[in-house]
């Protein structure tokens, strides 16, 4: 088959760089801002930030959370101020325990992480109110505006943010950003009003943001527009397709707005007409993102499971597209707090969507539980990228080819865009999509055309499911790396380049003739030197007058990497357990003894581990049914804006499945008990002691419960109740989920397998460091 050129050409930046007026305002020792990028040390920065509400996640588990977030390539901390988790009654605001936002922000400091705070007033987070107490949300004002009694209610609880937060704000404080209320579209002058709040209050940060899409009106210069990116969303109705917002993060473009976002909740803002200066110019600042879903809440009409791959590949299309900061939500999940009655985003407090009481897991990237999902694999290697590339990659202006896709109905032409300085850079491929099965793109040769010459890849079969980052013109400490098939992922501290190979592509590396390959491979001609995917290894690169080594990470090993920092080098290390890097100490995490190598241009370098407690084998926990199933005959429980109401907590007791688990352990100092619960139903409710503390809307994956962080969750203490599905309950499902309903003829409930696996970390053996 003939060869089918695809083309590139180098798009230098359009406009000189420029400094935001805001960027002078609240000056910072290490964080500035231009118009092209974010500054580190006076220097380029991708940063890489993750959503992790530290009210919805056990104090004790902070510490865990975060080094596991830093191991996945997070640099900032973003998190949620959620006025109704803090101060429920007024005048009686908590900031103890879980709530404690200071140590929280310390913490973060201590493990070398900045931090944004979004503190609202108005959050949404799927919480009651959109976070607002009951208290602000009943009094008589015209809430989101500048009607001076709802800033009389705002501005004692921004003082007293000012109280536990002012000391950590300021010139080199981990606190970089703060974000002014949240999807707000028509009220600029309110936004200034609650940054000159803030201020007063004793908060500042190099970086007043504020979300942009749907085509906010937001105060020009005065706050850094973010963008976001979602591949689905609850928030349709259940009978939607797959809309066409969705199916645009897929394809790499200059368009930055998605007008889907939030769109089911805007008529609950009460606001002005737009002042018609409209949404800031979006060359006076970078494209940045502070929402790319990092997976998706669960709610009761539409049950979205996102794939690893759907979300690496919004991701990744952004990087393609020019993104100067990866922002996500969330990143880790969480539980809403059990002490201040139900906060989650309801029916009955007037939402459109239906969320669990407690459960707000969100797919994310680290669930509810503290367990990475397959996502973390496919998001940390395009992390590692940025920390090792990102400072390259913000010099580095993004292209389109020439020849893009028709429309998003297009499943033939190849997506890909190129960013680049003039002379090297990289090639972003992005071949995978939700829902519409692409075909192998064939016999492809991507051609990128620069001032300095021509680089081509190919030609080579593209298979669906790529998502790559392909390096050309890569200096390699004198050796020039002239192009690679296989994905970029960090350059360890001797200079040599790893690489991950994608999945049914073989490694071409194209080299100058002068230079002398060995190792892994096999030459193809001069200049062209192949490497199996599946095999990888190690290739050597002898010119003239310098060396370098090129690893090549196997395609089957690629959700097995991790790079960690600090240790006290960079390292690449494979894991099938999560593990991070504390005081310089690797940790894993495992209930088993786990497999630890590291990687190395002279191969893989196994690690010697030992456990900080005793391990224990997962084993099966034995249940006994008490009450059976009462299935509903219809398939409703209410509705409310044409979507299905979830059953009340009553319906659940008075119909569902009641099932005794006999003996789910006991706490232990050095470990912790999950609960791994397979099922299939409508809605399933933990009780300790008959009382409910956890519960979850079924979507066709597992529910993995944290049980040393439930009070009384131990011996025969636990029970499960499932409420049945009815065959036309009118919720959407997943395929695998679907399939499953279909093939029972009635009401769906099932309780497959329930598992216990002990945790513990495992540390390397004194003097044998991986």
């Amino acid at each position: 088959m003939p060869a089918h050129d695809l083309i590139t050409r180098h798009q230098d930046w359009s406009d000189p760089v420029t400094r935001p007026a805001m960027a002078d305002v609240d000056p910072h020792h290490r964080i500035g801002l231009s118009s092209r990028s974010l500054l580190r040390d006076g220097r380029p920065w991708i940063p890489v930030s993750g959503e992790i509400h530290y009210s919805r996640v056990p104090r004790e588990r902070w510490r865990e959370r975060l080094l596991l977030m830093r191991s996945g390539g997070i640099d900032v901390i973003s998190t949620y101020l959620i006025w109704l988790h803090h101060e429920p009654r007024p005048g009686q605001a908590r900031f103890d325990g879980n709530r404690d936002v200071a140590a929280f922000v310390s913490l973060c400091a201590e493990l070398d992480l900045n931090v944004v705070l979004r503190l609202g007033p108005w959050v949404h987070g799927e919480v009651r109110n959109g976070g607002f107490p009951d208290w602000v949300q009943q009094e008589p004002v015209r809430h989101r505006t500048d009607d001076p009694a709802y800033l009389d209610l705002v501005r004692p609880w921004f003082a007293r943010l000012g109280q536990e937060l002012g000391h950590l704000c300021g010139p080199g404080s981990p606190v970089v950003g703060l974000q002014l209320e949240n999807e707000l579209y028509t009220e600029p002058g309110h936004l200034l009003t609650l940054k000159a709040m803030a201020r007063e209050s004793g908060l500042s940060a190099p970086l007043w943001t504020a979300t942009a899409w749907g085509g906010a009106d937001l105060p020009a210069d005065e706050v850094f527009p973010l963008w976001a990116g979602y591949g689905d969303g609850f928030w349709v109705d259940a009978q939607d397709g797959w809309a066409p917002n969705f199916r645009a993060h897929f394809s790499f473009s200059h368009e930055w707005d998605d007008p889907g976002v939030g769109a089911d909740v805007r008529d609950l803002q009460a606001g002005t007409a737009p002042s018609g200066e409209g949404p800031v110019a979006p060359d006076r600042f970078p494209p940045a993102t502070c929402e790319l879903g990092g997976g998706m809440a669960t709610t009761y009409h539409r049950r979205i499971v996102p794939a690893a791959a759907d979300i690496a590949a919004v991701a990744n299309a952004k990087l393609g597209s020019g993104s100067m900061w990866q922002g996500y939500y969330m990143y880790a999940g969480g539980l809403n707090p059990s002490d201040i009655g139900p906060a989650q985003e309801s029916h009955a407090t007037g939402y459109p969507n239906d969320l669990p009481v407690t459960d707000y897991d969100f797919h994310a990237a680290i669930g509810a539980a503290g367990l990475p999902s397959p996502s973390h694999a496919a998001l940390r290697r395009q992390h590692a990228f940025l920390a090792a590339f990102g400072e390259r990659l913000a010099t580095m202006p993004a292209s389109l080819p020439d020849q893009q896709p028709a429309g998003l109905d297009d499943s033939t032409t190849l997506r890909w865009a190129v960013r680049s300085d003039g002379y090297s850079g990289f090639v972003f491929v992005n071949w995978h999509q939700p829902h519409i099965a692409l075909p192998t793109c064939r016999a492809v040769r991507l051609r990128v055309e620069t001032p300095e010459g021509s680089t081509a890849f190919g030609p080579l079969d593209v298979p669906p499911g790529t998502i790559a980052r392909w390096p050309f013109n890569l200096d390699l400490g004198g050796v020039i790396l002239r192009s690679a098939t296989a994905s970029a992922l960090t350059v360890l501290d001797d200079g040599t380049l790893v690489l991950v190979a994608e999945t049914g592509i073989d490694v071409d590396l194209s080299i100058d003739a002068e230079v002398e390959v060995s190792g892994a491979g096999e030459r193809l001609e001069q200049g062209r030197w192949r490497v199996p995917a599946a095999s990888g290894g190690t290739v050597h690169l002898a010119g003239p007058s310098a060396r370098a080594d090129v690893v090549i990470v196997a395609s089957g090993d690629a959700d097995r990497v991790w790079v960690v920092e600090g240790t006290p080098e960079r390292q690449v290390l494979l894991s099938d357990h999560p593990l991070w890097e504390d005081r310089g100490v690797v940790h894993v995490l495992a209930d088993r003894r786990p497999r630890l190598r590291a990687v190395t241009a002279e191969g893989l370098r196994p690690a010697e581990l030992h456990p900080a407690a005793p391990a224990l084998p997962a084993r099966p926990v034995t249940w006994v049914p008490v009450a059976a199933a009462r299935p509903d005959p219809l398939p409703l429980y209410g509705s409310f804006h044409e979507r299905a109401s979830a059953p009340t907590p009553e319906t659940v007791e008075e119909r569902g499945t009641l099932y005794r688990l006999m003996d789910v352990g006991e706490p232990a100092d050095g470990t912790r008990r999950l609960l791994e619960v397979e099922w299939a139903g409508d809605v399933a409710h933990l009780c300790v002691d008959g009382q409910v503390v956890a519960d979850r809307f079924w979507d066709g994956t597992g529910w993995v419960i944290d049980l040393d962080t439930i009070a009384g969750a131990q011996g025969d203490q636990v029970s499960l109740r499932i409420l049945p599905l009815h065959p036309q309950a009118p919720v959407w499902l997943d395929v695998a989920a679907h399939d499953r309903r279909r093939a029972v003829p009635g009401s769906l409930e099932s309780l497959d397998a329930v598992t216990l696996s002990v945790h513990t970390q495992w540390l390397p053996t004194r003097g044998r460091r991986p």
